[in-house]
This record gives C-alpha cells, structure tokens and sequence, in this order.
C-alpha cells in the first residue's frame, strides 16, 4: 500500500459518494437524521484534496493526516469514527509495514476494530460495521491464503454487498434509528451503504490497477 494508492483511492471514493447521492440520501431520511451525506461528501472530499500535500509522504503518515483532518471536518458521528479507522491504520501500518496484502489487510482490521471501540456498537446492529467487520474478515482470509489482488478485490466486493443487504431485516441498536425500533426494518442503513460504495470504489481501483 504506498502513498499514490492512498491518495487515488480518496478521488475514487469522493467521486463515488457524489455518485450515490441520491441513494445515501434518501436511506439517511427514511432512518437517519438527513445529514450523513453531506458529512461523507465533505470528508471524501476534503481527503481528495489533500493529495499534492499528502504525495511526498509516507503511507503511514498519508493515512494519520487524512484522519485528522477528518476528525476536524466532518460532523455528527462520522468523524471521530473515520477519524479513528484512519489514525489507527496508519499506527498498525507503521508498526508492522503495510507492504504484503496480509499487512494491509492488518491495517484495514485495526481500523475497522477501531471504528468499533469508538461507536461501541458491532455487528448485528444495524450499522456501517455491518459491512466493514464481513469485509476485514474477508480480506485478512483471503490474503493469508495468499489470493491475487483481483480475487481479494473481487470477493470483497461480493461481501460488501451482503454486507449491506444484512441491514434491511436487522432492528437498529445504535444512532438516530435506533428509537425507531421496528420500524426501521426493511430499510438498508445509510451508514452501510456509504461503506459499501466506498468498498467498491477502492477495489475497482485495485481491479484496474491490476489489468494495467
């Protein structure tokens, strides 16, 4: 995982975001409180515009950057929570290195591990972990089995969407649908479907990265 990765991977996800407006909108007001897309659309895009500052750097020091940039950009409770997945990526990739697939997918868990220390929340609750913990599992098996960036990417994918289609039957346990107990079945999370899309975008680019 080096830098330029990083950093095209933050204009891909801010690119998809802007994509999927209408999709993450209308899930956050049937369930949410309306305003997480205008928080993922700022914070993708304050990380797309940090990449001529960002390009010189080390990974590791790219990721903590983003992170607190993101802590101070994006309200409600997103921030701190990318913030975290961010800033504990980058300490896990500079303690361990971030060069094989197993070590990035190490990374990915210690962010995903942090988003969940920070939320207190876990899978099952209706949430963006209902995506992230499915796909860190995934990708740390996957490398440890020694797969091509094209099956990781491929299957990652895949699980992403399980992912979030597990939402729409759960009750929500955590944020603002959570007072809305049964009624927020039937409804995909927002939070979930932004994780997804940006899953997507980060593995299309492996994808295409990998066929160049």
């Amino acid at each position: 995982m080096n830098t330029a990765f990083i950093l095209n991977a933050c204009l891909h996800i801010h690119a998809a975001i802007v994509a999927h407006e209408a999709d993450i909108e209308s899930l956050d007001r049937a369930i949410g409180d309306g305003d997480h897309y205008i928080n993922m659309k700022r914070g993708s895009e304050v990380a797309a515009g940090m990449y001529n500052t960002l390009l010189p750097l080390p990974a590791d020091e790219a990721l903590n950057k983003i992170g607190m940039k993101l802590l101070s950009t994006i309200g409600g409770a997103s921030g701190p929570l990318f913030a975290s997945f961010f800033m504990s990526m980058a300490k896990t990739a500079q303690q361990n290195g971030a060069n094989t697939p197993l070590e990035i997918a190490a990374a990915f868990a210690a962010g995903v591990q942090a988003i969940m220390q920070r939320g207190k929340a876990s899978v099952g609750e209706k949430t963006m972990l209902d995506v992230l913990v499915p796909v860190s599992t995934t990708f740390t098996t996957l490398a440890a089995q020694g797969k091509s960036s094209q099956e990781i990417a491929t299957a990652l994918k895949q699980t992403a969407d399980i992912g979030l289609e597990s939402t729409r039957n759960l009750i929500a346990t955590k944020g603002r649908a959570a007072g809305l107990g049964e009624r927020a079945i039937g409804h995909l999370d927002a939070g979930a479907k932004s994780c997804q899309v940006m899953i997507h975008a980060v593995c299309d680019l492996m994808l295409k990265e990998a066929d160049a």
